[in-house]
């Protein structure tokens, strides 16, 4: 009998954006976002996506959190860490915000495996903030040469089509991007971000035929909001693994506001095994992506 594919689940527990305001299930401070992930490590998860808050509840890039979390995570499950590098949605952030985790050797014992590295230029309102971040090929390329040298694989995250380009073109090329790749088709924030593509499956199908046949690529899906549900599965179906998490949509069901970043997690296994598939412990995950096996 062939083997069951393993599909791994990543699960962004909280973004830079929305808030308890939003969902008041949502969890923001360290304590909150160390107990959703064993919670979600107990659903099925296999990665974890991270985002920092400060005590008032807004995103923060402070590595000292990251460190409080990373951390905190460790000593309850094995999950993998993904920690973002989004800048903070605050007035004046920039770039090099974003990547502070990756130059603060005061908790180098605390870094994360992984961290996701945006590669797309686009432009991000969010209320009365409006953002332009220069991820430009230059810095892409420091940066995840900077990561690279800490041992911490990239999870490249592709919001257009020429990003998808981009990749293979420049920094794979530039030998920053080692194999296995790992790469997220973000899909829908086309809302808030100018230069973002939508979710329909017409645009995943075609974000996915832009991927080389030659390059070994674990690739994922998110789709934002009224679109998770459909954009993740249908991304399944197509061969990739997933992402859910209210950070990228806070309901359950239209109307329904989501319990737990667990209760996303727990729909995403039901579905993976009612298709015939498997999902991947975090082990199996580190595997799969050629990480070191967690001490």
């Amino acid at each position: 009998m062939a083997k069951k594919r393993k599909v791994i689940i990543t699960v962004a527990q909280t973004g830079n954006f929305q808030g308890k305001d939003a969902n008041p299930n949502l969890p923001e401070q360290p304590d909150e976002i160390i107990q959703s992930a064993y919670d979600c490590y107990n659903a099925g998860a296999a990665i974890v996506h991270v985002h920092a808050r400060d005590k008032a509840g807004n995103s923060s890039n402070d590595p000292k959190i990251f460190a409080e979390i990373n951390t905190g995570i460790r000593a309850k499950c094995p999950l993998v860490i993904q920690n973002s590098t989004a800048p903070a949605t605050r007035p004046g952030s920039e770039a090099d915000d974003g990547v502070q985790l990756l130059y603060d050797d005061s908790i180098k014992d605390a870094l994360p495996e992984m961290c996701s590295l945006d590669t797309s230029l686009i432009t991000t309102v969010w209320g009365d903030l409006s953002f332009i971040y220069k991820w430009e090929r230059p810095w892409l390329i420091k940066q995840a040469r900077r990561m690279m040298e800490l041992g911490i694989k990239p999870e490249i995250e592709v919001f257009n089509p020429s990003s998808v380009e981009d990749v293979f073109n420049t920094l794979v090329p530039a030998g920053v991007i080692p194999e296995p790749i790992s790469l997220t088709f973000v899909m829908g924030m086309n809302k808030v971000s100018q230069g973002a593509i939508s979710y329909s499956q017409p645009n995943l199908d075609f974000m996915i035929s832009l991927l080389p046949k030659d390059r070994y690529v674990n690739w994922s899906t998110m789709a934002i909001g009224a679109n998770q549900l459909h954009g993740v599965t249908y991304g399944l179906l197509k061969g990739g693994n997933v992402r859910v998490g209210m950070e990228d949509n806070i309901y359950y069901a239209y109307g329904e506001l989501a319990k737990s970043n667990a209760q996303l997690v727990e729909r995403m296994v039901r579905i993976i095994r009612e298709l015939e598939m498997e999902v991947a412990i975090p082990d199996e995950a580190r595997e799969i992506l050629k990480l070191k096996p967690l001490k």
